[in-house]
């Protein structure tokens, strides 16, 4: 079982920066370790009203995978070590505004998701 933790959000105006990230919380086990290091980690968002949509994903080896509303804009990167993934979020728009959560999967046994932070972008 992995424990997720996001941080990093908050009300930031148009045009201004964001670093969300994620950590597992607590003691992980050596297979949860290992399904960590394979794992695809991604950011949802999901805006009042709205379903929860993808922002961006990174596999285990690096590929990354963007909404085309967010590319050029956002980053998403891992740290196997510290066990962590990060969404940097430059050029905030209003339309951005959602809660954001960080989810982690290896297998359909395996699909962690955290509980969520708001990040609000409003002048």
């Amino acid at each position: 079982q992995v424990q997720l933790v996001e941080s990093g959000g908050g009300l930031v105006q148009p045009g201004g920066s964001l670093r969300l990230s994620c950590a597992a919380s607590g003691s992980i086990s050596s297979s949860a370790r290992m399904g960590w290091y394979g794992a695809r980690m991604s950011w949802y968002r999901q805006a009042p009203g709205t379903q929860r949509e993808l922002v961006a994903s990174i596999t285990s080896d690096g590929p990354t995978n963007y909404a085309d509303s967010v590319k050029g804009r956002f980053t998403i990167s891992r740290d196997n070590i510290k066990n962590t993934v990060a969404l940097q979020m430059n050029s905030l728009k209003p339309e951005d505004t959602a809660v954001y959560y960080c989810n982690v999967f290896w297998s359909t046994a395996n699909n962690y998701w955290g509980q969520g932070t708001q990040v609000t972008v409003s002048s």
